[in-house]
């Protein structure tokens, strides 16, 4: 999740290439096209990823803090549902503001400026937004899959949901924190050239990639695979079970609702593995050794970053354009409004127990899907 390890010595197994100025030469030091060839640092390239980054940056920033803030601003908007909304809408902030910053810097400049402290940290932060995101996601749909598919009238109570976001955040910690600790922060010289560079770079135990390797494989499945097939059989249930309902010309609202609610956060799901896909296969194959040779290798790896940070912001668009309430609460911020009454059960995350009204032919109180 870090930035490219540009300094990385895997070229020590290539013929005893361990020269320092493999850090200026490309990828690993493989077949290096050598420093002026590296497309980003043509002045045109780096405009267009300076305008990329800060574009995700702030993008990010203003729709994820916007989502935040209704749900803290506004009673109306508090449901479980919303909560872990606002839990993804805080590990996103998170990469916009701790990480994408130094990735574009450390990417521009190919040097660690930040010291040894946020050498371990940043992409540690990463990582663990990543993983938070990926488990609200799974808690989300498993919960409406809960809700949904077996008609539970019994819902999370705040506490609980808060015990959960605790959770997930604990155990994404504890995923990320072989990030943190084997990463090593060191100067490298260039007596060809007399520099001297600080590099931020992935160190495994025993100096060799295998341990490396084995931690990207299990973090493409834990962190992609696996739950991406949880959240597509809860959904895929979810859909069948809302597309199959039979219910009074009275419910037909609910179910709708229930169905423009799970369709946007199917959305949200597709988009972030469709994000974060290029990303994973890339960063797997260069610990496989299978793709350092590219001449390009690490505009490669920085497009396909920024690619994967592209899910940072897409979430607050997808909520705007989709859901009611939370349009009518980003136009009432733009315009420095404050109506709560905007706010209304067409647009929510609420809906009232289909059991309860068909038994007893009344409308119930809305509760928190």
């Amino acid at each position: 999740m870090s930035p490219p390890d540009t300094s990385n010595s895997t070229s020590e197994d290539e013929g005893g290439e361990n020269d320092p100025s493999a850090f200026f030469n490309g990828s690993m030091g493989l077949h290096s096209p050598g420093f002026h060839s590296d497309i980003t640092k043509h002045l045109g390239v780096q405009i267009i990823l300076i305008t990329a980054y800060s574009l995700i940056i702030l993008l990010g920033v203003v729709g994820n803090a916007l989502v935040i803030y209704m749900i803290i601003r506004y009673k109306n908007m508090r449901t479980v549902t919303n909560f872990f909304i606002a839990n993804l809408a805080l590990a996103d902030l998170l990469v916009n503001t701790l990480c994408l910053p130094f990735t574009l810097i450390y990417t521009l400049l190919d040097e660690w400026k930040f010291g040894a402290v946020l050498c371990h940290m940043v992409p540690f932060a990463q990582a663990l937004s990543v993983h938070v995101s990926i488990l609200t996601m799974t808690v989300i749909a498993l919960e409406r899959y809960r809700c949904i598919v077996f008609h539970l009238n019994r819902r999370l109570t705040w506490r609980s949901s808060f015990l959960i976001m605790g959770f997930t955040w604990t155990v994404s910690a504890i995923l990320a924190a072989p990030l943190a600790i084997f990463r090593e922060y060191r100067n490298e010289e260039i007596p060809s050239i007399d520099l001297r560079l600080s590099v931020c770079s992935e160190k495994w135990p025993h100096g060799t990639g295998r341990d490396g390797v084995i931690y990207s494989l299990t973090m493409f499945l834990l962190q992609y695979i696996i739950p991406l097939a949880i959240i597509s059989y809860a959904y895929i249930c979810i859909w069948v079970k809302l597309k199959n309902h039979i219910s009074p010309c009275t419910r037909n609202d609910s179910v709708n609702r229930r169905k423009k609610t799970t369709k946007m956060l199917a959305l949200v799901v597709v988009v972030f593995a469709s994000c974060w896909l290029p990303f994973h296969v890339f960063q797997l194959a260069s610990d496989l050794d299978l793709v350092l040779r590219f001449k390009e290798y690490k505009l490669i790896y920085t497009l396909f970053h920024i690619v994967a940070m592209c899910s940072t912001f897409i979430n607050p668009l997808l909520y705007g354009w989709m859901n009611k309430n939370y349009r009518n609460g980003f136009l009432m911020v733009f315009r420095c409004e404050d109506k709560p009454e905007s706010f209304h059960a067409e647009g929510s995350f609420k809906t009232r127990s289909v059991r309860g009204v068909a038994l007893n032919g009344r409308k119930d109180g809305p509760t928190a899907v």
